[in-house]
């Protein structure tokens, strides 16, 4: 049995922008394609590591939006994410909460007006 979810797509309205944003929240290198008329820009990718991997999507059926599915991204450190993300225009909009056992958790609204999720199971208080 696999994993039920195996790839993502993230909204966007302006794909510069949105790179410019997860690359200074996240750090992570894009590579950009174009897919049956839509902008793309390809998160990393590691066949052979645990997760999945999506993409930031720009076209006409793409629509950021603060409501609907949450995708959490895995972070070493939630305040530092969540300190770049103010940095660059973010904004927090569920601070670092403890979940228990299972880490912290955090949620801001990206560059193009989406809800994102942190998770970090390293974190102390």
């Amino acid at each position: 049995m696999k994993n039920p979810v195996g790839y993502f797509e993230i909204p966007v309205v302006d794909l510069d922008r949105a790179i410019q944003f997860y690359e200074k929240v996240l750090g992570y290198e894009f590579e950009r394609t174009t897919i049956d008329g839509n902008d793309m820009a390809w998160f990393p990718f590691d066949e052979n590591a645990a997760g999945i991997s999506g993409a930031l999507a720009k076209g006409e059926s793409y629509v950021p939006s603060t409501e609907g599915t949450l995708i959490y991204f895995s972070t070493d450190s939630i305040d530092e994410t969540l300190t770049q993300v103010q940095a660059i225009g973010g904004k927090i909009l569920y601070p670092k909460t403890s979940i228990g056992g299972q880490g912290w958790v955090a949620e801001f609204e990206d560059s193009e007006g989406n809800r994102i999720a942190l998770h970090s199971q390293l974190e102390a208080q």
